[in-house]
């Protein structure tokens, strides 16, 4: 996407580069490899290819699925790849207006008794601001088509908030997306166009991913369609810490692959055609690639892809522990028998991990025989699970290897699965409500009503120029007096709505309509 994130990162060896969220893009129909079905709903079942078995290439030959060293080279694999490889093009619409110079009779007119007789808009037609009607706020970036049936694997920051989500395809047919789910704690979003018989690219195991293994990069950087670049994976598990989101994942798989913006939602994949990551960021002192690239691993990519078409939202497993990285200064600090691993600093309240006795201090080594040697192996393994999952921990206390199950929680603290709230309807159109009390509503001769105390981006502002205080007494039709009621109306709503409502100092009803 062409829109990007910057953040200074700290250190002695990095210290001018900048952080940019950024992209690429893979595709191929791989024919090895096993079949995972998702239960999507009663009757329907999703198939996604996973590689069960991909060899590690060496640096002057490969090898094949007979055990045969054949040469090293990369258009087989371009081949395969570039026809599931998609231009996502995102539109957010928002209203600009050109008020022009400050009028002297401005403040004349607004004063409260003509807000009184002709709303709180009111301004004479020498005062009214030049509507410039919607803008347009374009932003593309890449996707990886992982179904045949369209279904498209992309970053989060590609197409959050957009109002209009359009993809290109490789022989150049577009077609309109809709959202399936999105994840800002991994930076993934799932989209889907209406296609069948698409190609694809199955998912490969990214644990078993090897630094030094070639990888190439497909995607669309500066709208340059298709395009193709190589290199190694330089480092596995490295912690950017450019996500905002307060639960996010780090663990991204770090490339030497040029990486530009507009790879965003991109891929990163082997020389077997498989996907190994979700090409996500770069760092950069300029904003273009300087040499290294981050992807998010095939496991998490999988998993998150699986929750959203099951459940609809990301279901993720907690431990309950606060943690930080083991490295010399603390291990001579704490007094540690090791000098890599995952320090349990403190035991959160309903904590999953200090109900089977995990304590302060001390070291966690492995989880399910995987060795996790910083935090970001641990979250990322970790995050593969659900509320409810049994997780085997390997820790280090005093020098002495212990071993727990850990049945997983939720963030609540609680091993069961988490459900949408109404939180989510309400930060997708960017209000915050309160219920008005009876004394209000008698006042203002209403049965009841939500009023927006607080207005910010989202689809109200960006598509109405409704205001903060608005009370809404009818969705659709429907009358509202609680925000329970308001949020299971939009809930299942597709397309437009309309409501109506009325502002407490200003006569008359008001009616927005608006597109979900």
């Amino acid at each position: 996407m062409n829109l990007f994130i910057t953040k200074i990162m700290e250190g002695k060896a990095m210290k001018k580069f900048s952080l940019v969220l950024i992209a690429s893009i893979l595709g191929s129909a791989l024919t090895i490899g096993i079949f995972k079905f998702f239960e999507i709903d009663d009757s329907k079942l999703l198939k996604i290819e996973h590689i069960t078995d991909s060899p590690v290439v060496g640096a002057a030959y490969t090898i094949n699925k007979k055990g045969e060293i054949v040469p090293l080279q990369f258009t087989d694999v371009a081949k395969k790849v570039m026809p599931a490889v998609v231009n996502i093009k995102s539109t957010q619409l928002y209203r600009v207006s050109n008020s022009g110079q400050q009028d002297p009779f401005r403040r004349f007119f607004d004063d409260d008794i003509f807000k009184h007789f002709f709303g709180p808009d009111f301004r004479p037609e020498s005062q009214q601001p030049r509507q410039r009607g919607p803008q347009a706020r374009i932003g593309t970036g890449s996707g990886v088509i992982i179904n045949s049936d369209g279904y498209i694997v992309t970053n989060n920051h590609v197409i959050h908030n957009a109002d209009d989500i359009e993809v290109t395809l490789d022989d150049n047919r577009v077609f309109k997306a809709k959202v399936i789910g999105t994840d800002p704690s991994t930076d993934l979003a799932l989209i889907q166009i209406k296609e069948t018989d698409l190609p694809y690219v199955p998912l490969v195991n990214s644990d078993e991913v090897e630094v030094g293994e070639w990888v190439l990069a497909i995607g669309n950087p500066f709208n340059l369609n298709s395009t193709v670049t190589a290199g190694i994976v330089s480092a596995k598990g490295r912690n950017i810490n450019i996500l905002q989101d307060r639960s996010a994942i780090e663990s991204f798989i770090q490339t030497d692959a040029a990486i530009n913006p507009g790879n965003s939602g991109g891929a990163l994949v082997n020389l077997e055609g498989g996907l190994i990551g979700i090409n996500t960021a770069i760092a950069s002192p300029t904003g273009s690639y300087a040499g290294y690239g981050f992807a998010v691993p095939a496991n998490i990519v999988s998993k998150v892809v699986e929750d959203l078409l099951k459940y609809g939202m990301v279901q993720r497993g907690y431990l309950g522990i606060i943690i930080r990285d083991v490295d010399g200064n603390l291990a001579k600090e704490k007094d540690l028998k090791l000098t890599e691993g995952v320090y349990v600093d403190s035991i959160t309240a309903n904590s999953a991990a200090g109900e089977v006795g995990v304590k302060e201090n001390d070291v966690i080594t492995h989880i399910n025989d995987i060795e996790v040697k910083a935090t970001a192996k641990l979250l990322e393994t970790i995050g593969r699970h659900r509320p409810g999952d049994e997780v085997l921990l390997k820790i280090n206390r005093d020098g002495k290897e212990k071993e727990f199950i850990v049945k997983l929680r939720n963030q609540e603290g609680k091993a069961k699965f988490g459900e949408k709230g109404p939180e989510d309807i309400l930060e997708v159109l960017g209000v915050e409500l309160e219920e008005i009390d009876k004394e209000l509503s008698r006042k203002l001769d209403i049965e009841g009503g939500v009023r927006i105390s607080k207005l910010s981006a989202g689809k109200l502002s960006r598509q109405t120029n409704i205001k903060e205080g608005f009370i809404i007494t009818k969705v659709d039709g429907q009358k509202v007096k609680t925000i329970e009621k308001f949020t299971d109306i939009l809930k299942d709503i597709k397309g437009g709505v309309m409501i109506e409502g009325i502002y407490e100092d200003y006569p008359g009803s008001y009616y927005y309509a608006f597109g979900l």
